[in-house]
């Protein structure tokens, strides 16, 4: 599933834009590699650094209390960088639930630009810890707070935003019942279902802060889906499927796009659930998609157009024919290659979170790599990557049969799931 690609690792500042290649960082916890221990000193440089690592994330922890408005959100900001960059388990293990306090406080007590970077923080929190009991607490804690701002009509729109998409995130990650994901999706289309068009045939009108609100929801819904049963993902197509084509009028080309990919991820998911599933109307949606794809209308922004027609294209293809353009995201030694709507949506979503650290956690966060199905995080030196080098050829029949390989392992991971509808 993946192949040597070289590289050799130097050494980075903490926090600098080069976080995000795992070649610029040593394995899981490290903070500089083997060379630059050389360079420096050896253990001693090794160590030094990373006390004075550690000393600036204590400093960012205390100053989330501090009075000062400024300095919280700078110390909420702190704290993202370098979660979002490195691997901190150990680190955060020991702190997590002053960390957490601090988040809670943040959210309660903070407006605007502090709560969606507490929000935030959450997420990555949750992304350090993995799935266990110790998420599990942060989530317990965090989750109600998110579903009241959520709620809360006179809240800041912004914080809103991000506390939809934090708790989609979060849910996925740290929900320890399927059927508290479930009363969470509902939460969710009870925002993104106002977009619908009413049964009268109208559509309310929204500026477009709230709009970004429902996509925001829309997103965080569809990620949740990506690991509900398939009695509850028959639910779901009987609902939605017939309302969610409504929302490719929609004036916001971001809302389209959104509500674009999630069809293409209902229709994926249902032919996963029923290989006879035959949509209806799918003459008239494909003819919609179609004209997305090819959009020439006058009315609309050239950015938009030129953002909608490559993704409308894809839609299209998955719709009308089943298929997945496959693409391949490589990361220090290895590969992996995302070849479904569910992975694609997952991966989005971390990335929105991570950023630029993406390619670091998936080659070192335990976690991640099991959500993506890549093993335990591995270590590759300089002579093995050399041996592992392979012809175009051979990596061509190779991807072929792993292409094959992992769509039977998907299709009978998705017969084995529970079916909690089916035992009540």
């Amino acid at each position: 599933m993946y192949f040597s690609s070289g590289g050799q690792p130097r050494r980075v500042q903490p926090f600098s834009d080069e976080d995000a290649s795992i070649e610029t960082l040593s394995h899981c916890s490290s903070f500089s590699d083997s060379a630059s221990v050389a360079e420096e000193g050896g253990d001693v440089c090794e160590e030094a650094t990373q006390e004075d690592f550690e000393y600036k994330l204590k400093g960012y922890i205390d100053s989330t209390m501090d009075k000062s408005t400024k300095a919280r959100q700078s110390a909420l900001g702190g704290l993202k960088t370098a979660m979002a960059s490195k691997i901190l388990y150990e680190f955060i293990m020991e702190r997590r639930m002053t960390i957490t306090d601090s988040i809670e406080r943040c959210l309660k007590k903070g407006k605007g630009d502090e709560q969606c970077a507490a929000a935030s923080l959450a997420c990555l929190l949750c992304i350090q810890l993995g799935a266990g009991i110790e998420s599990e607490d942060v989530f317990k804690t965090l989750k109600p707070i998110f579903k009241n701002i959520l709620a809360d009509g006179t809240a800041n729109i912004q914080t809103r935003q991000a506390c939809a998409t934090s708790l989609g995130v979060c849910s996925l990650v740290a929900a320890d019942d399927i059927l508290d994901v479930y009363a969470t999706m509902e939460c969710f289309e009870s925002l993104f279902a106002k977009s619908y068009v009413k049964e009268d045939g109208t559509r309310s009108v929204y500026n477009a802060q709230t709009t970004m609100l429902h996509i925001s929801a829309l997103l965080s819904w569809s990620l949740l889906l990506t690991i509900c049963s398939n009695t509850e993902v028959k639910k779901i197509l009987k609902k939605h499927l017939p309302k969610l084509p409504s929302l490719l009028d929609c004036d916001d080309v971001n809302m389209r796009i959104a509500a674009g990919e999630t069809l293409a991820l209902l229709f994926e998911l249902a032919r996963d659930v029923d290989a006879e599933f035959e949509y209806e109307d799918l003459e008239s949606l494909c003819a919609k998609l179609r004209a997305l794809a090819t959009d020439g209308n006058k009315h609309r922004a050239k950015n938009d157009k030129r953002k909608q027609r490559p993704v409308f294209r894809d839609v299209l293809r998955a719709v009308e024919e089943g298929e997945f353009q496959t693409e391949m995201i490589k990361f220090g030694a290895e590969r992996m290659y995302i070849d479904s709507w569910v992975i694609k949506r997952t991966y989005d979503a971390f990335t929105e979170f991570v950023g630029s650290g993406m390619n670091y956690h998936l080659q070192a966060n335990a976690f991640v790599r099991n959500v993506f199905e890549l093993g335990p995080p591995m270590m590759v030196d300089a002579a093995t990557l050399k041996a592992m080098k392979i012809s175009r050829f051979e990596r061509h029949l190779y991807n072929a049969a792993a292409f094959k390989a992992r769509t039977k392992a998907r299709n009978k991971f998705r017969d084995k799931r529970v079916d909690i509808g089916e035992f009540i």
